[in-house]
């Protein structure tokens, strides 16, 4: 899973991103709540932890943006505030899950895996407009038309439609699909949509990816 941790303190984001690399996550770390909007908008993530007191404002606050823009992505909160009306006023924020700190590290995993099989459990057959995906057969459907997706098709495609409307840069789709650490000059996004392309666009139908120009790529809602 791709993690943007927002935390402050120094000492507890290591302790909280070394932990989840070693369970094998990818973690970005924001220090303000500027920053956690900023890199909110201009990433996806598959999981927010999300620290209520921050510098340059609170979390309440990143939390209500995030919501306005973003509906899916779960976000836990990881905070020293403990009360219960803390607790029901930030669920009924949008937030998905609260720890209270001092947290041991096997459940925040815990409570993290949990979050991604909730996720995965929700969203088994992906849809928009005529393209439809079954990410347990990896069979994807449009205007009637089937193909069975070998895994980065299928990885590239599940991305998109995850995130239906959503102009993908094709740094974020290497980042996600193939990698940190891709070469970002290679063509290989475009080589993968053009497979995609031909295995399921229809004869007189607009394709099932379109190509912002100067931007990314999106699938239509």
């Amino acid at each position: 899973m791709r993690i943007l941790l927002v935390e402050d303190e120094d000492r507890i984001a290591s302790f909280m991103a070394s932990g989840l690399s070693a369970e094998g996550h990818a973690v970005e770390r924001a220090s303000t709540a500027h920053d956690a909007v900023g890199m909110s908008a201009a990433h996806v993530y598959d999981l927010i932890l999300l620290d209520l007191v921050l510098p340059d404002g609170g979390g309440r606050d990143v939390l209500r943006t995030i919501r306005a823009r973003d509906t899916e992505v779960p976000i836990i909160i990881v905070t020293a505030l403990g009360e219960t009306d803390d607790k029901v006023e930030l669920l009924d924020l949008g937030a998905d899950d609260y720890l209270v700190k001092p947290i041991a590290f096997a459940e925040l995993a815990a409570r993290v895996r949990a979050a991604c099989r909730h996720g995965q459990q929700s969203s088994r057959m992906l849809e928009t407009a005529e393209l439809s995906l079954d990410v347990r057969t990896r069979i994807a459907t449009h205007a009637g038309h089937s193909a069975d997706l070998p895994s980065r098709e299928f990885s590239l495609l599940e991305y998109l439609m995850r995130h239906p409307g959503q102009v993908l840069t094709r740094q974020q789709i290497l980042d996600t699909v193939w990698g940190f650490g891709f070469e970002s000059a290679s063509n290989i996004v475009d080589v993968y949509v053009g497979y995609l392309r031909r295995k399921l666009d229809r004869h007189g139908k607009p394709s099932v990816i379109e190509t912002v120009r100067g931007a990314g790529y999106r699938v239509r809602p």
